[in-house]
């Protein structure tokens, strides 16, 4: 059973992996893939993603090659990218705090 966390975690790794995937990505291969869901493990240091594609067998498997040709990319986009978002909850909670004194 996943605890709170890793379900807010998982969510929030498959909005970015998505929006990375349409966005940033120049890869016409990648056109037809959603994220579909994502697992994190108990101490948030790997997760599973599920994907689905569009396409046929040898589109999905291009589709394949080419989220695995960009996974470094990913990997690294989605830290920097859990940083800000860490950082940016960080201080919202400590003006809340700062609020809160007043």
């Amino acid at each position: 059973m996943s605890s709170r966390r890793q379900l807010r975690v998982a969510e929030l790794v498959q909005r970015e992996l998505a929006e990375m995937v349409t966005f940033e990505l120049r890869d016409p291969r990648l056109s037809l893939v959603n994220i579909t869901r994502v697992r994190v493990s108990p101490d948030l240091k790997y997760a599973n993603v599920y994907i689905t594609s569009l396409g046929d067998e040898a589109e999905t498997a291009e589709a394949i090659d080419g989220l695995t040709n960009a996974t470094g990319f990913l990997r690294m986009q989605l830290g920097q990218q859990l940083l800000v978002l860490a950082l940016a909850l960080g201080d919202h909670r400590r003006q809340q705090h700062q609020l809160a004194a007043l």
